[in-house]
């Protein structure tokens, strides 16, 4: 199981990322998530929703109901402009920590 500051890190990066591949609900995103880290990072609604809600917030996502065929509602998120721009920062942000790790752990394993 992930610490979960590297978690709660991660989240907003990782949201982000998902909703450019497209519009998603909740329920959705966090199976998303779950498939693409083999279950190793695993969120409940409780955690998903308040990155979902700040990210509203902040305006780097939009949010619409719309109604399924079974008469059930549920809420859709995209990513606006202001989103993208927010995460190509983050991807630029995430790729000088994972190229720092990779050359210390590299290192470290040469003293080894």
């Amino acid at each position: 199981m992930l610490n979960k500051d590297l978690v709660a890190a991660s989240s907003t990066p990782l949201v982000l990322s998902i909703l450019a591949e497209g519009e998603s609900y909740g329920y959705e995103i966090i199976q998303r998530i779950s498939a693409l880290s083999g279950d190793e990072i695993t969120w409940s609604e409780g955690m998903l929703y308040p990155v979902l809600h700040r990210l509203e917030e902040d305006e780097l996502v939009t949010s619409e109901w719309k109604i399924m065929e079974t008469g059930r509602r549920r809420k859709y998120y995209r990513l606006n402009k202001k989103g993208i721009k927010a995460l190509q920062e983050e991807k630029k942000q995430w790729e000088i920590v994972n190229n720092t790790m990779a050359r210390l752990w590299k290192e470290s394993y040469a003293q080894s």
